[in-house]
């Protein structure tokens, strides 16, 4: 069943060239991407869009008027041939799986409005803000619908013309010889760019693109937990496509940037405490200024041993769309000073008379020991 372009429009079948123009434009400017982002508006602007390509096409809306369908596969609903459904082009896909074009049929003209492509961009974080979530305003250089024509690509109410080379096909024929004899390829036509037709009179601020290149400022919300490489998504946001087509999509990559205290891994986090050799005999603790917990204490076990690691279940990361959190591994390096004063060599001195029952040793495998220096560093201390 054909589609009813001037309903889409909502003009009537007599309506002329001038009203439906404005009616394209009024339509366009309240569904198109840039105002409207919803799904539903963009795949009504689409529908806007190729009403308005069929309709402004005196040979298409032909076309329309006897009850066929110009875009529709075969060109007008007719019936057998190259063009009808039983080869339906396949000859032109034989020939171009060999040659590079196509037979004698021809695809037809593309759209001139067509969907815009995707844009990147990237933008750095701190640690903290992909720990908290942030709202971020991004610069982007895309192209948007030019005002002046409204992605027609005309001036005043002028329209397009079919193009003169292609006779409107949108593409151009050419023989050539090949050991199967004479084959006929097709090859997108040079002076319309396959579209079939052209602009004689063309926007004077798009050059009949239907877009412009502009700057545009986009406010990003970026959810807590994100990670380096994660690409946020913002629907219709990148390139307005050529004729004044769907914007395509925006994507913003974050970039981590290097914490001076934490390492990030997944979920979780990781730092290093160091521990003066006395207080890991004895025992202490830590006050650690956290990312999202604020001052937290970390306790130091007495006879803690070089190489220890704290965990703090639940102080990492928040996870992403779960409403939990990975943990905080505390590693804990234990100082052994290297320059004494004379009271504590003195001190020292005492401590390895009292536990003269250590001394250095190669430490086989499978070695059992009661306890290792630090532990008895504590006992030492402990029996003063």
């Amino acid at each position: 069943m054909a589609r009813d372009y001037y309903g889409t429009l909502g003009v009537s079948k007599d309506a002329t060239d001038q009203e439906i123009k404005r009616a394209y434009r009024k339509l366009a400017r309240e569904h198109h991407p840039d105002v409207n982002p919803s799904e539903t508006a963009q795949v009504r602007f689409q529908e806007i869009s190729a009403a308005y390509e069929v309709l402004s096409d005196p040979e298409k809306r032909r076309i329309v008027d006897l009850g066929g369908d110009p875009l529709a596969a075969g060109g007008g609903g007719g019936g057998g041939g190259f063009g009808g459904a039983g080869f339906g082009g396949g000859l032109g896909d034989v020939f171009e799986a060999f040659f590079g074009g196509g037979a004698g049929g021809s695809r037809g003209p593309r759209g001139r409005v067509q969907p815009g492509a995707d844009s990147l961009l990237r933008t750095r974080l701190t640690l903290e803000e992909c720990a908290r979530g942030v709202t971020k305003s991004v610069t982007v250089d895309t192209a948007i619908l030019c005002d002046e024509c409204t992605g027609s690509g005309t001036h005043g109410d002028s329209k397009p013309v079919r193009c003169e080379t292609c006779g409107g096909a949108g593409e151009v024929q050419s023989v050539q010889r090949s050991f199967l004899g004479q084959v006929m390829t097709s090859r997108p036509c040079p002076t319309c760019r396959g579209v079939g037709e052209t602009i004689p009179d063309p926007c004077r601020k798009c050059g009949g693109d239907g877009r412009v290149r502009a700057r545009r400022e986009i406010t990003v919300k970026v959810p807590a937990g994100v990670g380096n490489g994660m690409r946020i998504r913002l629907a219709a946001q990148g390139e307005v496509g050529p004729g004044g087509g769907p914007a395509g999509d925006l994507y913003v990559e974050v970039i981590e940037q290097q914490h001076e205290v934490f390492v990030r891994d997944g979920d979780d986090l990781h730092c290093t405490v160091r521990v003066p050799m006395v207080d890991a005999a004895l025992g202490t603790s830590v006050t650690l200024e956290t990312i999202l917990d604020g001052p937290t204490e970390i306790a130091v076990d007495a006879g803690t041993q070089p190489g220890s690691v704290t965990v703090l279940r639940g102080h990492g990361m928040p996870k992403l769309r779960s409403g939990t959190r990975g943990d905080l591994h505390a590693h804990l390096e234990v100082v052994v000073p290297s320059k004494l004063d004379g009271k504590q060599t003195k001190l020292l001195e005492e401590l390895r008379r009292l536990t003269e029952r250590d001394h250095a040793e190669v430490v086989t495998n499978g070695s059992q020991h009661s306890g290792g220096l630090f532990s008895r560093l504590r006992d030492a201390f402990s029996a003063r």
